[in-house]
C-alpha cells in the first residue's frame, strides 16, 4: 500500500483570483440582479405567491441570517405592486344587536371618506334635530295638540257644571280633585246650613249629588285615554320632525354611496333609532344638564363609523411582517374602558389585528415566536381554515364565566401567509401537526451555501458593493471583495462554496469599514478584512487562551514527539456560541483477554452522547470482521478521551480510537508528533467529519506553543480536503515545512502514516503478514482466543 503523502500547500486553501474582477472598487458595480444563488427559494416563492388555491400558504426554511426576511419582503413587495388594492372595512353600530357590529366592505379609500361623511352628518343632525323643537312650527303643532286636549277636558267637564248648575250645586275644582257641593242664593252651603234643611231637600240633593259625580266619573276616566291620545299624536309629530329633519342629511349620504346596501340600512337604523329616542332630543331642546348632554353625545357617537382597515394610502396589496405575533395582534381585540367603576366598551374600541391589515396581501410571521406565545399557533390555524378573521378574546374563548363582550361580525379572509423558520422547525411541524400540511403547501428553501466560480464570485461582488452603499460604507478594493469571497468559504467548511449568511457577511464589512476608517484608509482593503477576522477571533477566544495556558504548563498532558502505545491524539471542535475552536485531546486504548467487550468510558458515566457511543460500537464490528472470522473475539478493551471533563458526542474521533486499540493489541506504538480525526465504518473506510479547519489550527496552537519541529501534522479524511481554507498561519509554516497534514481514506493508511510501518493487507489465505501492524493485531486476538478455549476446556 502507498504511503500517503503530505499535501501540498496549495490544496490548503482556495484563493479567489481578484484578477478576475473588472473592477476597482465597488463603487463601480451596480446592484446585483435578483437575489445571489437562490433560485430554488425563489422558484417556490413565485409559485406559492401566483397560486390561488386553498392551503398555499408558504414556509421559508433555512437557517438565520441569510437574509430570508430581507429577500421575502424585497420578492413581495415587487409582486404586490401590480396586485389590486383590496377594500377598506368599517365596523357600524348594530341597532337590532349592539354586543355583534356590523362590517362594511368599502372601496377603497372609501373607509376614511365614509367616516368623515358620517362626522359631518352626526353634526349636522345633532344641531339639526334639537333645533327643529325648538322650530315656531313644531311649537305650533305641539300647542295645537295639546290644546285639543286640554279643549276635550274643559268643554267635557262644563257639560257637567252647566247640569249642576241647573241642579243649583256647584263644581269646586282643585290642584288634586273635583267635587260637588249644594248652594243657596249663589253661594255654596255650609254644613250646618245644608244638615238644617228638610230631609227631603237633603236627600234630593244628595241624590244629584251622587249623579253628577257618576258623571264626572265617567268623564275622568275618558281623560288616560285622550292623554295617550295626545301623546301619540305628539309622538307622531316628534317622528315626523325627526324625520324630516334627518331625511336631507341622510339622503346625501346614501346619494354619496349610492350602490351600497350596508350604509343604506346603516342610514335607516340612524333614523329609526333617532326616533327611539325622540324624548331625549325633545328634552336636550329645553334642558342643557350634563348628563342630559352626556347622554346626547353617547347617542350621536354610536352613529360613527370605525376604520378597521384603511387601505387609501395603500399601493398594490400590502405587505405586513409582524414580529410579536400574539393572539390578539394576529386576530385583533376589543378594548375596555373605565365608565362610573365599571368597565364598559362599544365598536369604537373595536382594535384590527395583523390578519385585518394584511388581508388581500401578504402576511409575514416568524414561525418560532408564533409558535411560543399562548394560543397564537391555534388562532392563525382556525383564521385560515375558516378563511375569516373573528375578533375573540381569551377571557370569552376560556373562561368558565359567561361575560358580556362584542362579537364584532368576522372579515372574510383572503391572504397569503409566509412563515419565517429554520428547517428544524418545519420538520417537526411537518411531523407533529398533521393541519400544517394542510394551510402551508409550499416550502421555500433558502441555500446555507452558494457555489464558488467566476459567474458566483461576479454575482457575490455585487452583492458585497450593494451592502456597503446601503450601510455609508466605504467602497472596497477587489482585493477586500477576493478576501470577503474566501472568507465566505471558510464559513462555509468548504472550498468550493461559500456562506450564504448575509448577517455574517453585513457584520464583517461594517467592522472592516470601522478599521479601515481608524487607519484613515480610502478603501476597505484585504488588511482591513483580516484585521476584522483577528479582532473577532481575539474578542472570543479567552477560554482558548486559558486552556493554551493549561497546555504551556503541560497541565494538560499531550505529547506531541515520540512513540506510544495505545495513545493517539485526537482532535475536537467546541463550540462556544458562535465562536469555534478546535483542541486536541489525549484518547488511550488498553486490551487484555476477555469475552469481546469493548467498554466506551464516556459512556459508561454519561459523558458521551449518542452518536459518540455508536462510533465505539462500530468498532467492534470492524476489529470482528477483519481480525476473528474464524476465531471469537476474545478481548476485553477500554476507551478514554483523557482529562476530557465535558460531553463529548459525534463520531469523528472513532479513527483515532480505532488506532489506539490496534496499537495497543499490536503492541506497536503511534507517532505523538501527529493528531488524527475521521470517522470509520466497519469496512475500514474513513469518513468526512465536521470543523476540519478548526481541528487542524488546534494541534498546529499547541505545536506552536510547544515548538515546532517539523515532524509534527494532522491526519484527515480524504473527503475532507475540499473543506480546508486553512488560516495563513499555518499555511505557512507548512510550506516552510514545519508542519504536515496528510490525507487518508482508509484506516490502513492512517495506521502506516501513525506507526511509520506497514499496515498490511490480508493475503489469500486471510491472514495477514506477521510482521505488519494487522499480522501482529491478528496474533494477538488469536493467542487471546486460544486461551480463552483452554480456559474453557479446564
Amino acid at each position: 500500500m502507498p504511503v500517503s503523502k503530505a499535501l501540498p500547500v496549495q490544496a490548503l486553501y482556495h484563493f479567489c483570483d481578484p484578477e478576475q474582477f473588472r473592477f476597482e472598487n465597488t463603487d463601480e458595480l451596480r446592484d446585483p440582479e435578483g437575489v445571489v444563488g437562490q433560485h430554488r427559494a425563489l422558484d417556490a416563492l413565485e409559485f406559492g405567491a401566483g397560486i390561488q388555491s386553498r392551503g398555499f400558504n408558504i414556509f421559508v426554511l433555512g437557517p438565520y441570517g441569510v437574509g430570508k426576511k430581507t429577500v421575502v419582503r424585497k420578492f413581495l413587495e415587487d409582486k404586490a405592486q401590480a396586485a389590486v388594492v383590496p377594500p377598506d372595512w368599517c365596523h357600524v353600530h348594530n341597532f337590532e344587536d349592539a354586543n355583534k357590529p356590523r362590517l362594511l366592505r368599502l372601496e377603497s379609500g372609501q373607509g376614511t371618506a365614509c367616516r368623515r361623511d358620517l362626522d359631518r352628518m352626526i353634526e349636522r343632525l345633532k344641531s339639526s334635530v334639537p333645533a327643529a323643537f325648538e322650530s315656531e312650527d313644531y311649537q305650533a303643532r305641539l300647542q295645537a295638540i295639546k290644546q285639543d286636549f286640554q279643549k276635550r277636558q274643559q268643554e267635557s267637564v262644563k257639560e257637567i257644571e252647566d247640569e249642576a248648575e241647573e241642579y243649583d250645586i256647584a263644581l269646586i275644582q282643585t290642584a288634586s280633585e273635583m267635587s260637588f257641593a249644594p248652594r243657596s242664593k249663589g253661594e255654596v252651603m255650609e254644613p250646618e246650613q245644608f244638615h238644617s234643611l228638610p230631609k227631603a231637600d237633603r236627600e234630593t240633593i244628595e241624590q244629584q249629588i251622587e249623579h253628577l259625580q257618576e258623571r264626572l266619573q265617567t268623564v275622568a276616566g275618558q281623560f288616560p285615554k285622550w292623554r295617550t291620545e295626545m301623546q301619540e299624536r305628539v309622538r307622531e309629530l316628534n317622528e315626523d320632525t325627526i324625520r324630516t329633519c334627518a331625511a336631507p342629511v341622510l339622503e346625501e349620504l346614501t346619494e354619496r354611496y349610492p350602490d351600497h346596501a350596508g350604509l343604506a340600512a346603516h342610514a335607516r337604523g340612524i333614523s329609526d333609532d333617532l326616533v327611539e329616542h325622540q324624548a331625549l332630543l325633545a328634552r336636550a331642546a329645553d334642558e342643557e344638564e350634563g348628563d342630559l348632554l352626556a347622554a346626547l353625545d353617547n347617542l350621536f357617537a354610536r352613529y360613527k363609523a370605525l376604520v378597521l382597515v384603511d387601505n387609501s394610502e395603500q399601493q398594490g396589496a400590502p405587505v405586513v411582517y409582524h414580529d410579536f405575533p400574539t393572539h390578539q395582534h394576529l386576530i385583533g381585540r376589543v378594548e375596555h374602558k373605565v365608565r362610573h367603576g365599571a368597565l364598559v366598551t362599544d365598536f369604537s374600541l373595536i382594535r384590527p389585528g395583523a390578519l385585518h391589515r394584511a388581508n388581500g396581501g401578504y402576511l409575514i410571521l416568524d414561525a418560532e415566536k408564533v409558535l411560543t406565545q399562548p394560543f397564537a399557533w391555534e388562532s392563525l390555524k382556525r383564521a385560515l381554515y375558516a378563511r375569516e378573521v373573528r375578533i375573540e378574546s381569551l377571557e370569552q374563548m376560556y373562561s368558565s364565566v359567561s361575560t358580556v363582550s362584542l362579537e364584532p361580525e368576522a372579515m372574510p379572509l383572503d391572504i397569503k401567509v409566509l412563515l419565517l423558520g429554520d428547517r428544524n422547525i418545519y420538520y417537526l411541524l411537518a411531523e407533529h401537526d398533521p393541519e400544517f400540511a394542510e394551510l402551508f403547501k409550499v416550502q421555500a428553501d433558502f441555500e446555507d451555501d452558494l457555489p464558488r466560480g467566476n459567474s458566483n464570485d461576479s454575482a457575490h461582488a455585487r452583492l458585497v458593493a450593494s451592502i456597503a452603499q446601503r450601510e455609508g460604507l466605504l467602497p472596497l478594493s477587489r482585493d477586500a471583495v477576493a478576501r470577503v469571497i474566501e472568507h465566505g468559504s471558510r464559513l462555509a467548511e468548504d472550498s468550493e462554496r461559500m456562506s450564504a449568511h448575509a448577517g455574517r457577511l453585513a457584520d464583517l464589512l461594517r467592522e472592516s469599514d470601522y478599521w479601515a476608517r481608524k487607519d484613515e484608509q480610502p478603501l476597505i482593503t484585504p488588511q482591513a478584512i483580516q484585521v476584522t477576522i483577528d479582532q473577532q477571533t481575539y474578542r472570543a477566544r479567552r477560554v482558548e487562551e486559558k486552556m493554551d495556558r493549561e497546555v504551556a504548563r503541560e497541565t494538560v498532558l499531550l505529547d506531541i514527539q515520540g512513540k506510544a502505545v495505545g495513545q493517539v491524539n485526537g482532535l475536537t471542535v467546541m463550540q462556544l456560541g458562535s465562536f469555534a475552536f478546535g483542541r486536541p485531546v489525549r484518547i488511550t486504548a488498553t486490551t487484555r483477554l476477555g469475552s469481546g467487550q469493548l467498554v466506551d468510558i464516556e459512556r459508561e458515566v454519561e459523558l458521551g452522547g449518542p452518536i459518540h457511543s455508536k462510533g465505539v460500537l462500530i468498532l467492534s464490528g470492524y476489529l470482528g470482521a477483519h481480525y476473528a472470522r474464524d476465531c471469537s473475539l476474545s478481548v476485553n478493551a477500554s476507551l478514554v478521551f483523557e482529562q476530557a471533563y465535558g460531553e463529548i458526542d459525534g463520531d469523528s474521533a472513532s479513527l483515532a480510537e480505532l488506532c489506539a486499540l490496534l496499537s495497543d493489541l499490536s503492541g506497536v506504538g503511534l507517532q505523538q508528533s501527529l493528531a488524527i480525526t475521521g470517522a470509520v465504518n466497519q469496512k475500514g473506510q474513513v469518513q468526512a467529519i465536521g470543523g476540519v479547519n478548526e481541528k487542524v489550527e488546534g494541534f498546529f496552537k499547541v505545536c506552536q506553543l510547544r515548538g515546532l519541529n517539523g515532524k509534527q501534522g494532522v491526519i484527515i479524511p480524504q473527503s475532507n480536503v475540499r473543506d480546508l481554507m486553512l488560516d495563513y498561519r499555518v499555511r505557512e509554516a507548512v510550506a516552510a515545512g514545519q508542519f504536515h497534514i496528510y490525507s487518508v481514506a482508509t484506516v490502513n493508511q492512517a495506521l502506516s502514516l501513525l506507526t511509520g510501518k506497514r499496515a498490511g493487507e490480508r493475503r489469500r489465505d486471510g491472514s495477514y503478514p506477521p510482521s505488519t501492524v494487522n499480522g501482529k493485531v491478528e496474533a494477538t486476538l488469536v493467542r487471546y482466543a486460544k486461551l480463552k478455549e483452554d480456559d474453557g476446556d479446564e
